[in-house]
């Protein structure tokens, strides 16, 4: 293994583009700098000063610069790069700095792919679209077996990378999805299906609170002792919680095999589901049934039937654990026309009546705090 920084990595590249007017990807120009002498066999000495959370974007980058950098002898350029080729064996999730003039090469992988751009501009291909130009604060999550690249062109503009292990993902993040059904059904899809290009965005109005998150994750990566990879994967929860709780309402999912943003679609059943019917909602987005259905059941891996059915219990979940409505009332609120049937519905989906569900979820027989076990001593 051998070494250099973030920043001497970054003024190689620029150094070779204004030279030759040509840009290298990350492992060309790590191979370029160990030919000509310019990697360490050990890792540079770097301090992380105190409050670099609350750094500026600036001050934070140039802390960023002194942190190591590692290539491997075997490390090259690949279109389908495999999670054991990019995050160490020690870790589930890495967290980088994206390099400044790299190439443009498409390439896919089999893990999950998040992108948050902090500041400046940074250029999105995927598959054959045209490209997108992204701005501070859009966030993209891009699925495993998608051919794409990202790319920066200046010396300012900062993106924070996370690579996540499917495996991690599936279970340290996907438990954060839930009740958010209609994420959580598009995870699914992606994580049992065969890897159809797809990606995520999301937009974020004021940064900082994930922003903070992603500093510190991207620090303990370069710690690496014994408690990082666990405060990593901490550290990430709290991005998809900020994500799901802040701004689920600004998600846009492009399914590339279907050439369609179908996240509008999404959206709409979501807030529409308690008295939606396929007819409205295809002639709403003028589709024809049968196609809808198609397009429902490749993102959601359900029928729209059973997706309403899903979204109605979730809810009425929901006002079951949170609330004291009655039954009736509940029913009618999720699109039950009676609480007879609503019952049915419920008691076939959880194998208990909706008053089971409420009693169980209420915590009746809970541990009282301070309360002795002798019920005649106090």
């Amino acid at each position: 293994m051998q070494y250099t920084t973030y920043g001497a990595f970054q003024a190689q590249m620029k150094d070779f583009y204004e030279r030759t007017g040509t840009m290298m990807q990350f492992p060309e120009m790590m191979r370029y700098m160990a030919a000509h002498g310019l990697l360490s066999p050990t890792p540079p000495p770097y301090a992380i000063p105190e409050g670099y959370e609350f750094l500026s974007d600036a001050d934070f980058d140039r802390v960023v610069d002194t942190l190591p950098l590692e290539h491997a002898d075997d490390q090259a350029l690949k279109a389908s790069v495999s999670e054991e080729d990019i995050i160490p064996t020690r870790r589930d999730v890495m967290v980088i700095r994206h390099p400044r003039y790299t190439r443009t090469f498409l390439h896919s992988h089999n893990y999950f792919e998040m992108v948050c751009l902090v500041s400046g501009a940074m250029t999105f291909s995927f598959e054959n679209e045209p490209d997108k130009v992204l701005h501070p604060g859009e966030v993209v999550i891009v699925a495993p077996g998608s051919r794409h690249d990202m790319y920066i062109r200046d010396d300012t503009s900062f993106a924070f990378v996370l690579c996540i292990r499917k495996s991690t993902f599936q279970t340290a993040f996907f438990r954060q999805l839930e009740g958010n059904n209609l994420l959580s059904y598009f995870f699914q899809t992606i994580l049992q299906g065969d890897g159809h290009p797809n990606y995520l965005m999301f937009y974020l109005k004021n940064i900082t609170r994930l922003g903070r998150c992603l500093r510190s994750a991207m620090i303990e990566c370069a710690y690496g002792d014994a408690y990082s990879n666990a405060v990593v994967i901490h550290l990430c929860q709290l991005v998809f919680i900020e994500l799901l709780r802040n701004y689920s309402q600004t998600i846009s999912y492009y399914n590339y095999e279907m050439g369609s943003d179908f996240s509008l679609v999404l959206q709409y059943i979501q807030h529409n589901y308690r008295t939606l019917s396929l007819s409205g909602l295809a002639a709403f987005f003028h589709y024809s049934e049968p196609h809808l259905c198609t397009l429902i059941r490749k993102n959601t891996g359900h029928t729209f039937s059973d997706l309403i059915r899903e979204l109605r219990l979730e809810d009425a979940k929901r006002y079951l654990r949170e609330t004291d409505l009655r039954i009736a009332e509940i029913a009618d609120r999720v699109g039950y026309h009676s609480a007879d049937h609503f019952s049915r519905v419920f008691r076939a989906a959880m194998q208990e009546s909706p008053q089971a569900y409420r009693a169980s979820q209420k915590g009746e027989g809970a541990f009282v705090p301070f309360q002795n076990e002798d019920a005649g001593t106090q």
